[in-house]
């Protein structure tokens, strides 16, 4: 069989299942009374909050490890895994590092929050501030990898890691097969991707709308150059869809083009709408990222009247902080 151009295929999905069996969740898909009153559709949340570290990234991070193990061998990681990370994907290299017995470096930019770096530092790993942005921690991950004999796990741009989180599609499918549609935060393509992936070759007519930053959305600039494209990064509620997609992208460029049918791009006063509505309505506290779908949903005013409609709540790493600052900007 031949792979796609990507990489991703429905086969390379099941084998991630099994890899991640033990570390990942299977999180729960339930149904918000209020969201889909307020809609009149019947809204669905994929509650990646509760995955160990508070978001979908374990399952990327994990399955790449395992699956190098199982391919080359432990000793291929004598030296230890490293990434650049906006937090959520740094706190999963480490998790999963550190329960396959892998020392792990983990580059952070001075964007990224304090209790981000936290997070990550009581998992074991070694936590590197690095930079302005993404791209600047990923200059010290290319020394470490060249120079130290480190493995890069990359944040999204690896078959592997985009097969990893493309497992919540397979789950999407078991537990809501008829779905009509499913809002993922864009950034760097491997959450998109990998569900894409899984939805489509299940089931086609399942839309794909992928929701970015209204500023900084690096990824959506690239789709429509052609071309990785690089953008000014920016502080945001929903920060862990800031960063680039890298210069040389391999993987996740293609398989959004692929598998995304729709985009919208969303400000920061409708994420931080998005973010108390869902503490005040479903009693989850959640970062901006995973609030974009309901952010496009509202500042876009789409109808999505009589249909079955799935939100990826990604993650909960936000600080009280940032939580409050969302409120002022809110005004609520």
């Amino acid at each position: 069989m031949t792979l796609p151009r990507h990489g991703v295929s429905l086969c390379s999905l099941y084998q991630a299942r099994q890899r991640i069996a033990g570390q990942a969740v299977r999180t729960p898909l339930v149904r918000s009374p209020a969201l889909s009153a307020r809609f009149d559709a019947e809204i669905l949340l994929k509650l990646e909050t509760l995955q160990p570290t508070g978001a979908f990234k374990l399952r990327g991070a994990t399955n790449m490890i395992a699956a190098l193990i199982e391919r080359h061998g432990r000793d291929a990681l004598r030296a230890g895994v490293t990434t650049a990370s906006t937090g959520n994907h740094g706190r999963a290299v480490a998790h999963a590092a550190a329960h396959l017995g892998v020392p792990a470096v983990i580059c952070l930019s001075r964007l990224v929050p304090a209790n981000k770096v936290v997070a990550i530092e009581v998992l074991g790993a070694e936590v590197r501030r690095v930079g302005r942005n993404q791209d600047e921690a990923f200059i010290e991950v290319a020394r470490l990898v060249d120079e130290e004999g480190m493995t890069l796990i990359p944040p999204f741009d690896d078959a592997l890691v985009a097969a990893g989180q493309g497992t919540i599609g397979l789950e999407l499918m078991e537990d809501a097969p008829e779905l009509d549609r499913v809002f993922v935060g864009l950034s760097g393509g491997g959450l998109l991707g990998g569900i894409g992936a899984a939805i489509k070759a299940i089931r086609p007519a399942t839309r794909i709308t992928g929701v970015s930053l209204s500023d900084g959305a690096a990824m959506w600039k690239s789709l429509q150059a052609g071309r990785p494209v690089e953008v000014e990064e920016v502080a945001s509620l929903a920060d862990s869809l800031g960063g680039g997609i890298g210069r040389d992208n391999r993987c996740t460029l293609a398989l959004a083009r692929e598998v995304m049918d729709e985009h919208f791009q969303v400000s920061e006063v409708a994420i931080a709408h998005a973010m108390v509505d869902i503490l005040e309505h479903e009693k989850l506290l959640v970062e901006g990222a995973a609030a974009v779908g309901l952010a496009a949903i509202v500042e876009h005013k789409l109808d999505v009247r009589g249909q079955k409609v799935a939100l990826i709540l990604s993650g909960n790493g936000v600080a009280l902080e940032t939580f409050d600052r969302a409120r002022a900007l809110a005004g609520r």
